[in-house]
């Protein structure tokens, strides 16, 4: 619950701190003082959208700070760490969470939680967890199917929310096999005609059976072929200079020359260049013999291979032509051959995502009359109990029916639930859309809300003038019912009425002041007479009013009762 919230320059409210707690907490104001910026500062703090018209003229922010009471241990605990922040325990496994948010005029906003900042994601996160507010829009809301069966399906509890849980996988499970399939069929021809492109492909590529790098070797054996006569005239030449077969000066014989000179001379010196003469020798003759090698391939090979050079350089650069590179060719080979069986696999594929969608849709159906079984008897126990809140609300011959039919199949069900109030004894029940006035509206939302309420507790409703419509009688029995849900829960409410404000235990007050200039509010906690004075006012507009205020303490009695 939230224990203490302040505000600062939001709309017409100045500077005011909101000592709220537990219970039932009442606000009230003239018209315009600012009543629904508290809701506004509330919303703030919950990660509602912040806009800059919410600034109070001529400030340059404005700001929400509040002091929330939570589990040390649980849900909203670990988003708060999750997020960076920080709890401060106050015993009894409860610890005290900060909250806050600053506008600036323009617009932009920063969030802290827990001391650290946050964006403003992390406070809907919270919100979802603390509080549930309630306002004449909510009423509005009500009016939608979505906004009842989600209301059907809190008050049902984990029967119903395990239900819906495993509908909703079989769902998602089911429409992912049968997208597949669908997308599958419907591209059954682009595809064959894939798988054809890539058969035409990969036979040309195996045709020629290409090895990777296997142009740049062509290429350089192509030039060695194209140059032969004039690399056979080098080769000879070479071939004779280090070892002649004509007699001709070589250096094999020069290399012997020198080393029969120094051999007829003995000096230790002499003799490693004598070995290093010789070794010469050996090194030309390997040389030699290297060359007639190479000359014999050329006359072996010569102008027959090099036309089957050119052949197999014009096959291959047909491939770098249709792909890009060799390499890239290579690439489609390899990854187009796993394609085409995928594609040559479509008609077992189809029989095989046939067969997945038959089972997921059984599995669909069964999950779906399960969801509609639970649906249906929470839909007879929610009638039943909010049938008998409104006999407590003053509409004592109300009666609120439940409908669960079939409706479009979305992850949420194939349920369409609808609210029907018949008003009187004999006459329809019609869709509360249609057969609820704005009183009546309130009244059956707030019976919803604290039958709702003990099976799916929230730990802070907040109603915003959702009275409106209603009097007399009526107003008084909604003040008891919301004192009934704050028996368990915190509830704050901003009423105009004083048959509401009487239930409350803790009662604040928006005022409103002007020096002439500039128009600002506070917020006062009302006691004692202070209070007396506030509810004659809102019975009859005279604070002063002798009537008035005993009727207030009539009121305030029967709220203490």
């Amino acid at each position: 619950m939230i224990e203490e919230m302040r505000l600062r320059d939001l709309g017409v409210i100045a500077d005011a701190a909101l000592p709220i707690g537990p219970g039932f907490t009442a606000i009230t104001g003239e018209t315009g003082a600012g009543k629904t910026m508290v809701v506004t500062g509330l919303g703030l703090l919950l990660g509602a959208r912040a806009a800059g018209g919410t600034v109070r003229k001529g400030a340059s922010n404005a700001a929400v700070e509040g002091i929330w009471e939570v589990d040390s241990e649980g849900p909203v605990a670990d988003r708060v760490r999750d997020a960076g922040g920080e709890l401060e325990p106050i015993g009894g496994g409860r610890s005290e969470l900060y909250l806050s948010r600053t506008i600036a005029a323009e617009g932009r906003s920063r969030a802290s939680v827990g001391g650290r900042a946050a964006p403003a994601g992390v406070l809907v996160d919270l919100a979802e967890r603390l509080v549930a507010v309630h306002g004449q829009t909510d009423q509005l809301r009500l009016k939608s199917r979505a906004a009842q069966r989600d209301a059907l399906d809190r008050f049902g509890g984990p029967a119903v929310q395990n239900a819906l849980n495993t509908f909703a996988e079989a769902f998602e499970a089911w429409s992912a096999i049968d997208h597949d399939l669908t997308q599958l069929i419907a591209d059954r021809d682009a595809r064959a005609a894939e798988a054809d492109r890539l058969r035409v492909l990969l036979g040309e590529i195996e045709a020629i059976a290409p090895e990777d790098g296997e142009d740049e070797l062509l290429d350089a054996r192509a030039v060695r072929l194209q140059n032969a006569e004039q690399l056979r005239e080098a080769g000879l030449l070479a071939r004779e200079a280090l070892s002649s077969e004509e007699g001709t000066p070589d250096v094999a014989a020069i290399l012997g020359v020198a080393r029969a000179a120094l051999d007829r001379v003995s000096d230790p010196a002499l003799d490693t260049i004598n070995a290093q003469i010789a070794d010469l020798g050996y090194r030309a003759n390997d040389l030699a013999i290297e060359l007639s090698s190479y000359l014999a391939d050329l006359d072996e090979h010569g102008p027959a291979e090099l036309a089957e050079v050119e052949e197999r350089r014009a096959a291959l650069a047909g491939l770098v032509r249709a792909h890009g590179s060799l390499s890239a060719a290579l690439a489609l080979q390899e990854s187009g051959s796993a394609r085409l069986a995928e594609l040559d696999d479509d008609g077992d594929r189809t029989e095989r995502l046939t067969a997945l969608r038959d089972e997921a849709r059984a599995a669909l159906d069964l999950a779906g009359d399960r969801l509609t079984t639970e649906r249906t008897e929470a839909a007879g126990r929610l009638g039943a109990a909010v049938t008998e809140e409104l006999r407590s609300l003053a509409m004592p011959d109300a009666r609120l029916v439940v409908d669960v039919t079939p409706g479009t199949e979305t992850r949420k069900g194939r349920d369409d639930v609808a609210f029907l109030l018949s008003p009187h004894p004999g006459s329809d029940s019609v869709p509360v859309a249609k057969g609820a006035s704005g009183g009546e509206l309130s009244r059956v939302m707030l019976a919803i809300e604290v039958v709702i309420a003990a099976t799916d507790p929230v730990p802070t409703f907040i109603f915003d003038e959702v009275d409106a419509g209603i009097g007399g009688a009526a107003a008084i029995e909604v003040g008891r019912r919301l004192a009934k849900l704050a028996e368990n829960a915190q509830v704050i409410a901003v009423t105009h009425l004083a048959q509401v404000a009487a239930f409350a235990n803790n009662h604040l007050s928006v005022v409103k002041s002007s020096d002439g200039s500039i128009t600002a509010s506070s917020v006062t906690r009302l006691v004692g007479a202070q209070r007396e004075e506030e509810m004659a006012r809102l019975l009859s507009g005279m604070a002063d009013s002798d009537a008035a205020i005993e009727h207030a303490r009539e009121l305030l009695a029967l709220g203490e009762r």
